[in-house]
């Protein structure tokens, strides 16, 4: 038991935090027996924005995670967060499975289950309401929570489009919510 929860919680390295999010068996029958082999799904954060998935296969399960961690630093991305929540509500889809995010106030927690808490907490959000809708499958939902994050807009984005000032648009979303 004490191996398992030593998976569970995020590792630092280099100031990343790694989180185990699955870690599955396969097995290949053959002529002498069963031939199993592992598979595992990582995120790897930096706690300020940051993130990485990471998979990796091997014949052992330790192999497999090194695999996916390493796979997960190689592959970061750079989201920008609204202090430790999301810009504004936002929904991912990968496969069959629908992630919904809204952000939420601060003191509210992080109110996500299984890939999407993972990804939350090695990002650095702290205060965020979500959903997952469709297909349960852990490497779905992270992969639909990272697209939903790195496709919502930033306040500089809006004003480019706008062809306005950021103060002018950040000001206009304070307006609409008191």
């Amino acid at each position: 038991m004490n191996e398992k929860d030593n998976l569970d919680a995020p590792a630092t390295t280099d100031t990343l935090q790694e989180k185990l999010v699955n870690v599955r068996r396969t097995a290949k029958v053959v002529k002498g027996g069963r031939i199993f082999g592992f598979s595992a799904l990582v995120v790897v954060g930096d706690g300020e924005g940051r993130i990485g998935v990471g998979q990796g296969k091997a014949r052992e399960v330790t192999v497999a995670i090194q695999k996916a961690m390493e796979n997960g630093r190689r592959n970061m991305r750079r989201i920008e967060l609204k202090g430790h929540t999301i810009q504004h509500p936002i929904i991912g889809r990968h496969g069959a499975t629908k992630v919904i995010m809204i952000p939420a106030s601060e003191g509210t927690g992080l109110i996500a289950g299984g890939g999407m808490r993972a990804v939350c907490e090695v990002m650095g959000i702290h205060d965020i309401l979500a959903k997952c809708i469709g297909s349960r499958n852990p490497v779905n939902v992270v992969q639909a929570t990272v697209k939903g994050l790195l496709n919502m807009a930033t306040p500089q984005n809006i004003a480019e489009k706008c062809d306005k000032e950021i103060k002018d648009i950040v000001s206009e979303n304070r307006g609409a919510n008191e």
